[in-house]
Formats: structure tokens, C-alpha cells, sequence
């Protein structure tokens, strides 16, 4: 069994009309106003699961400006998961600052399935986490629901790339200890934020947190995997590829030259994620 907790899909209508949606929603364009940047559709990200031994594939949204944008392409993410039920879990996003229609919008895509709610860029979304009138429903509703929460997260150091944002260890440090409560994941490997673990206070507090491995080789040697095991643990790492920017089958060829013990790889390809996700 492996699941890629990391991937992103859009409609055909939104890959036939890139340059429309660009000038619609300032995140949208921020990650694929180049041409060069893959958009792909569930089907296709079917085809490449089927190519490369992949079971079954998380669909994650992006952080859309606007709450009618996160309606539309939730709508897509919810066709899809209802077209392949056994191949993808879906995770919805919203706009927080739209209040009852973010809320709202939470609960009907509940009951079409979705698992989690992500990823959730706070830069780009301009949320802030002092703001309770905001945050506080929308975190209560991520627990009535138990809902895992998927924070895009980047590197406070190294080189710059399109979309890597500002969502830095510091930021996603604060979402957790302010909610330990809920099930944080964070996107490519939380930004470092593992690396802090060598301090006990910031251990001790991550301990409801996760993090996935999505475009890992873009941003890390390899020996990250080790690193990372040994100060968060295995039980802690979730694949993701970050599909269509890199295929799983680049990371998979990297897990496995690296010679880990098969049970620490099962848990990184499947075990962890059949646990939050509850599948399997």
C-alpha cells in the first residue's frame, strides 16, 4: 500500500482557461502564472497513480483568495473523490475571513467526504491568528468534524521559488501550540520546523503534529528522511509528491535508496496516513 498525502488537481475548465483564473485570485497566480507549471486533472493524476504503484492519492486545494474561488474548485474535488472512491481522499479549503459562508462551506463539503481542510497559506489569506473573531469558528469547526488541517509551510532560509510564501516555522510553531488539540500536517517537511525538535518544550508540543514530504527533492538532500526520523520519528513523516510539480515515482526512488527498515517505510508510505485518514 502507498498513499501520496500530497497532491493537487483542477478542473479542466480551469486548466483549458489558466490565464482567466490568474487574474481572478492572487494565489492562483503566485503558483501557476508560468506556463512552464504542470496544472493536471484527476484523471490524469489516475493515469500517473496507476504508472507509478500508487494506491490511493490525497487531493489537496490551494489557498484561495476568495471564498467563491474555494467554492468552485471544492466542487471538483468533491466530484472527484464521488468518481473514484477507493483512489482519492479529498481535502477542501475555505476562506476563513468569510465567516458563516466559510463555515458553511466546511460543513457541505463534509458530506460529500472530504477529510481535511487544506492547504491553508495564512500569508496569502491574509489570516491572522490573534484575530479570534476569525479563527476561533473556524477552529472549532475543524474539531466538530475532526478534521485534519494542512498548512502550505516554507523554508525561512535558502532559495526563493514561486509560492514558497512566508509560512516559516515560526508561523506554523503558532498554529500548533495555540491548537494542540488538532491534527496539524505540515506541507514540505513544515518549512525545517523538525529541526527545532532538539529543543524539549518544542517536542513536546508537536506532538499532534505531522509532516508530509511534498517536493522534497526541491528543497532537501535526501538525508533529510534520516534527520527527520531521528528527531520527530517515522511515525511523524507522511509521503506526498506534490504531484503534477514532481511525480511520486522521483520520491519513491529516493526513499528507497535510501536502505531504510521496511517497517519505517511502510510507515512513511502508508501506515501514518491510514491512521489520520482513517482508511485502509
Amino acid at each position: 500500500m502507498i498513499i501520496d498525502f500530497h497532491t493537487h488537481v483542477f478542473s479542466p475548465q480551469i486548466k483549458r482557461n489558466r490565464s482567466r483564473y490568474i487574474e481572478a485570485d492572487p494565489c492562483f497566480a503566485i503558483l501557476y502564472s508560468s506556463k512552464d507549471t504542470k496544472l493536471a486533472t484527476a484523471d490524469e493524476l489516475i493515469a500517473t497513480m496507476d504508472r507509478d504503484g500508487i494506491d490511493i492519492s490525497v487531493i489537496t486545494n490551494i489557498g484561495w483568495t476568495t471564498h467563491e474561488m474555494c467554492v468552485e474548485t471544492n466542487d471538483y474535488i468533491l466530484e472527484s473523490i464521488a468518481r473514484y472512491p477507493n483512489r482519492l481522499i479529498g481535502f477542501a479549503t475555505v476562506q476563513p475571513q468569510s465567516s458563516r459562508a466559510a463555515i458553511a462551506e466546511i460543513e457541505r463539503c463534509v458530506k460529500g467526504g472530504i477529510k481535511g481542510i487544506g492547504e491553508i497559506r495564512p500569508d496569502t489569506q491574509l489570516l491572522d491568528i490573534n484575530d479570534s473573531e476569525v479563527i476561533e469558528p473556524f477552529i472549532e469547526t475543524i474539531r466538530k468534524y475532526k478534521l485534519l488541517l494542512l498548512f502550505h509551510s516554507s523554508e525561512p532560509v535558502g532559495h526563493s521559488y514561486p509560492g514558497k510564501g512566508s509560512v516559516t516555522p515560526e508561523i506554523l510553531y503558532s498554529w500548533i501550540t495555540r491548537f494542540p488539540d488538532v491534527t496539524i500536517i505540515g506541507a514540505h517537511w513544515g518549512g525545517g520546523l523538525p529541526f527545532y525538535a532538539l529543543m524539549p518544550e518544542v517536542k513536546q508540543a508537536m506532538s499532534n503534529a505531522y509532516f508530509d514530504t511534498a517536493a522534497s527533492p526541491f528543497l532537501y538532500h535526501p538525508q533529510v528522511y534520516n534527520q527527520v526520523i531521528q528527531l520527530v520519528g517515522s511515525d511523524k513523516i507522511l509521503f506526498g509528491s506534490d504531484y503534477p510539480l514532481l511525480p511520486p515515482s522521483r520520491l519513491l526512488k529516493e526513499i528507497d535508496s535510501l536502505k531504510l527498515a521496511e517497517s519505517v517505510k511502510q510507515q512513511i508510505l502508508a501506515t501514518n496516513a491510514q491512521k489520520l485518514l482513517r482508511c485502509g
